[in-house]
């Protein structure tokens, strides 16, 4: 891949960079992390800003609504907007990232009118329907059901981890539809409003005491044939174009912001006496080294994702293995530069970070998934028993 910019590259640059310092100096203070309705609001209103510019959905195709920019441009707005301290996508997590995308790629031209637009302009959010408190991490052992009833799904069931569901309007929904075929074969992916009798949302609160998760029970939800993307029983092979999406472009913003906080960690460490601890030093410079070589990897696989019509391949699998970790390694870092003094304080930077990060060996499937698909899809080595 060629990694030099061209001068029509640098020149998009310098608009995003002319248009950034423009805007953000008028942006509201943040809402409380407590506050979704407002946090909601906060991340709608800039993703209207982003589409007013002409900047919302850069890199998708032009018939899905996006600009059809080069992987190369999408890399420069990730890294423009990260290095201005630019909100990021927030609650329209799911849908900009991948439902939308999964749309794009896999629904009908009506689907595509529907859904999408609303996504660009910050109309409607999405929350994901995938995970299941008995799976596990097997997601195809799911239980929820989908009956047909002439133009309908009949939906019960339970989902749990639903990133965004107490303000979503629309849920990428796995369900089962056929319980008799092999468990691989019997998936439907579905678009349900959330909105629709027999949805109960129920937030989940985490460690560092935020409720982006929550708990959704289905009972008997109707939901129409016409928002099922792809065909009945083929929803396996659909989910795995979101999950692709999910692990191999979704956290491409996040390697810039990790590189951001890995400076900033830097000056405070220089800054409160810790920069002479050679060890310290050491770690702080591997982890440079290490999303330095994360974003080159990002940029091979938004690149591959261009060649083979916009969906990212296995190689997101390893890039999501090695950032989850990589990840969980610079807020440990970050623990050292606070001292003991300051790394349980959750009013300081980087505390809250710490927490979550946590999460990221298990978010958008576990790391022993992700060396599966590494061992079997990439290197060829067999099934384990």
């Amino acid at each position: 891949m060629d990694l030099a910019y061209t001068e029509a590259e640098e020149g998009f640059r310098g608009r995003l960079r002319e248009w950034l310092a423009a805007v953000l100096p008028g942006l509201p203070p943040k809402p409380s992390p407590d506050d979704w309705p407002a946090r909601r609001a906060y991340d709608t209103a800039w993703q209207r800003m982003l589409y007013d510019a002409g900047y919302a959905g850069l890199h998708w195709p032009v018939d899905a609504g996006g600009q059809g920019a080069t992987p190369t441009q999408h890399l420069i707005f990730l890294e423009e907007t990260e290095r201005a301290g630019a909100p990021y996508v927030g609650a329209n997590f799911v849908g900009l990232l991948h439902a939308g995308p999964t749309v794009a790629a896999e629904g009908t031209a009506g689907q595509r009118a529907r859904w999408l637009p609303p996504v660009l302009r910050g109309d409607e959010i999405w929350c994901q329907g995938f995970s299941e408190p008995e799976a596990g991490s097997d997601l195809a052992a799911l239980r929820t059901r989908a009956v047909r009833d002439g133009d309908t799904y009949v939906v019960s069931g339970q989902k749990i981890w639903t990133s965004h569901a107490e303000v979503a309007d629309w849920c990428e929904l796995l369900v089962r539809t056929d319980p008799d075929a092999p468990k691989h074969r019997g998936i439907s992916w579905l678009a349900m409003p959330m909105d629709a009798p027999g949805v109960t949302v129920r937030p989940l609160r985490t460690p560092a005491g935020s409720t982006e998760f929550a708990e959704v029970f289905l009972d008997e939800v109707r939901v129409p044939v016409g928002n099922r993307v792809g065909a009945e029983n083929d929803g396996w092979r659909v989910t795995m174009v979101t999950l692709s999406f999910e692990r191999g472009t979704a956290f491409v913003g996040e390697v810039v912001a990790c590189r951001r906080t890995l400076d900033a960690l830097a000056a405070e460490a220089r800054r409160n006496g810790r920069w002479d601890d050679p060890v310290l030093r050491r770690r702080l410079g591997r982890l440079n080294a290490e999303f330095r070589a994360l974003w080159r990897l990002t940029q091979a696989n938004v690149g591959e994702s261009q060649r083979t019509g916009g969906v990212p391949g296995t190689g997101g699998s390893v890039f999501k293995l090695r950032y989850s970790g990589a990840r969980q390694e610079l807020y440990e870092a970050a623990a050292e530069v606070l001292g003991a003094e300051g790394a349980f304080d959750l009013g300081r930077e980087w505390v809250l970070d710490r927490l979550s990060s946590l999460a990221y060996t298990i978010a958008a499937g576990t790391s022993q998934i992700q060396r599966n698909i590494v061992a079997e899809r990439i290197l060829g080595l067999p099934k384990g028993r």
